[in-house]
């Protein structure tokens, strides 16, 4: 099975937010690479000093088997985009939990927003719902 994180909130999209001081760093789940398979393509559609709304896609990322669209966890305002992700895709499959995260945010209230987020327990048990 995946491996799951302690230290971040998940989406059941399978997503990952992980308060790093001011910001909250957002990625993909080492099940949500397993799913797609080799990637081939980030693309993010924000940049710094945009405000982003829980739920709204900030970009696509591609793979050999499909297109999915990414979407942010929690309300705020883009601080960073991750620049390694344009020329190396691929480090979404080397390293997702790290130097593949994708978008930084300052939250616009990160307690309220998280407590609407998965813990490790509720995300693991989500992955194992689906059969995975």
């Amino acid at each position: 099975m995946s491996d799951v994180k302690g230290d971040r909130k998940y989406t059941k999209d399978h997503e990952w937010a992980k308060q790093e001081g001011s910001e909250v760093l957002i990625g993909i789940t080492a099940f949500a690479v397993e799913q797609l398979g080799d990637i081939t393509l980030v693309n993010i559609d924000v940049k710094a000093g945009d405000s982003i709304a829980a739920h709204k896609g900030f970009g696509t990322i591609e793979s050999v088997k499909t297109l999915s669209d990414l979407f942010a966890p929690i309300s705020g305002k883009i601080t960073r985009v991750n620049p390694a992700l344009e020329n190396k895709p691929e480090l979404v499959n080397e390293d997702c939990w790290g130097e593949a995260w994708m978008v930084a945010i300052e939250p616009s209230n990160w307690d309220a927003e998280a407590s609407g987020l998965m813990d490790a327990a509720a995300y693991a048990k989500l992955v194992e719902e689906s059969g995975h």
